[in-house]
């Protein structure tokens, strides 16, 4: 049996777990890490930050387990990117991180291309996604250096290799959906050298090994965050989906073999490549759901995200909140899009404000599970969720009964990390198949809509009325 060092490097922090598939999770360690918010929607971190906290809490995972791991995993954020020197490893700039919208002017001038941009690669153009923001550097900090995602710097950092999965190039921009491979049309449209980019290998690959953490050991299990979170919750078949509930929300669904693009707005990516199949997935994304609490403990409406169900109330009161904190997603894809709070009258209290937050969320989400049915041709009988805000009654219950779907809440809170871990293990035991790779699991809580469909319907309509409303210019167009 395969023991495996996960390491999740998120937007605000690195979780590390030390798995067996017998024993289970044998150790935790976490170290946040610190998005600084810029004027003109900008959001960086310290790569050496970044760095620092891999290390450490790998390092600190591996001493409390007590045994040394027979391989790391490394699951990423996705879009964020860096320039750094190849030769030396040293970081060039600060990370861009995936909520920053500084390249939209970059976005506006490629306009001309969106349609085709949106057929090549499934996605859409957006800051969000990472090649823009490649650019962006390019433009305004270096010349220098490469300029990758940052799960390539780290991988070089740990092995000297310069590669990255299937998965996260397919959130680039700049890959070919259909062939997985990079576009030289596509690094034409945003001035990027192809030969600067790093080889695309196989979640399930071997792509080198490290003794960062001990002993020499091999390094696979490479995905970026959310399809790790698709491929440890069991969403292995067409069909199912998972909401995972971090900085953001994140909806995937697995279409299967086929890279179905969107006709509502998602976007389509590699859900992960393994075993010489490459299944796809479409996804929806909300920018504020833990940094929409963040924003609600600093104004001292709530202690910590600990706090919601406490100060939740059963019903808001009529205020509505449209939590686009940091610009609005899929389906509406306007990063000008800024938050609003309607309904307001003195007698609103601190709880008619967060569940109001609550229901807002849940309301973006329920959009995307509708855009999701539409896209999958059939409608979703069971949404899995995992995240830190699952431990939320009130966000979940509103989420159940505005998506009108039972929630499967995922027992554990490390589906990205246990994600990451199962596809190492395929890369270690050849004989094994992805459905024996992902440890069986139960719901730790099933959430069943409690409202009707009418009054869900009515409350997404009034939401939908002011989410337009809330967009600069006044409209979704």
């Amino acid at each position: 049996m395969t023991t495996v060092l996960a390491i999740d490097q998120g937007t605000s922090g690195t979780k590390a777990l030390v798995v067996d598939p017998v024993d289970g999770v044998l150790a935790v360690a976490e170290v946040p890490v610190t998005p600084v918010y810029l004027p003109g929607g900008g959001v960086e971190q310290d790569p050496g930050q970044l760095l620092a906290s891999v290390l450490d809490a790998g390092r600190q995972a591996v001493a409390r387990a007590g045994r040394a791991p027979d391989a790391v995993a490394l699951a990423n954020q996705g879009e964020t990117v860096l320039a750094w020197d190849r030769a030396t490893g040293k970081p060039l700039s600060q990370a861009v991180v995936w909520q920053d919208s500084r390249s939209q002017a970059l976005c506006d001038q490629r306009a001309h291309a969106r349609d085709w941009v949106a057929q090549r690669t499934g996605l859409v153009l957006d800051p969000y996604f990472s090649a823009p923001k490649m650019t962006w550097l390019r433009e305004n900090v270096t010349a220098e250096g490469v300029v990758t995602t940052t799960d390539t710097w780290l991988v070089h950092r740990l092995t000297g290799e310069f590669v990255t999965d299937a998965a996260t190039a397919s959130r680039s921009l700049l890959l070919d959906l259909d062939a997985v491979a990079w576009d030289p049309e596509l690094t034409g449209l945003f001035e990027l050298d192809p030969a600067a980019l790093p080889r695309i290998v196989g979640c399930d690959e071997i792509v080198g090994s490290t003794g960062a953490f001990g002993p020499e050991v091999p390094v696979a299990g490479l995905v970026v965050d959310q399809q790790a979170a698709l491929f440890g919750e069991s969403c292995l078949d067409p069909g199912t989906a998972k909401c995972t509930y971090g900085t953001g929300a994140f909806l995937l669904a697995n279409t299967g073999a086929a890279a179905v693009r969107s006709t509502g707005g998602l976007t389509t990516s590699v859900a992960w490549r393994a075993r010489g199949a490459t299944p796809y997935c479409v996804d929806g994304q909300v920018y504020t759901a833990a940094s929409a609490m963040r924003w609600l403990t600093e104004l001292g409406l709530i202690g910590s995200a600990a706090d919601l169900d406490a100060v939740a109330v059963d019903d808001a009161g009529g205020v509505l909140c449209v939590p686009s904190f940091a610009g609005l997603a899929a389906p509406w894809w306007r990063s000008d899009a800024t938050a609003s709070f309607t309904g307001l009258t003195l007698a609103s209290g601190p709880g008619h404000l967060v569940t109001a937050v609550l229901q807002g969320i849940a309301a973006q989400v329920a959009e995307l599970a509708a855009l999701v049915e539409a896209d999958l041709g059939a409608p979703l009988t069971r949404l899995r969720v995992d995240g830190g805000l699952t431990r939320s009654a009130a966000l979940m219950q509103a989420q159940a009964d505005l998506a009108q779907v039972p929630l499967d809440v995922y027992p554990s809170p490390h589906a990205t990390a246990l994600g990451a871990a199962a596809l190492a293990r395929l890369a270690l035991e050849p004989a094994l198949t992805p459905r024996e790779a992902v440890p069986a699991w139960t719901p730790g809580r099933v959430y069943e809509p409690r409202w009707t469909a009418e009054r869900a319907g009515e409350f997404r309509e009034r939401w939908r009325g002011a989410a337009l409303a809330n967009l600069p210019g006044g409209s979704g167009d």
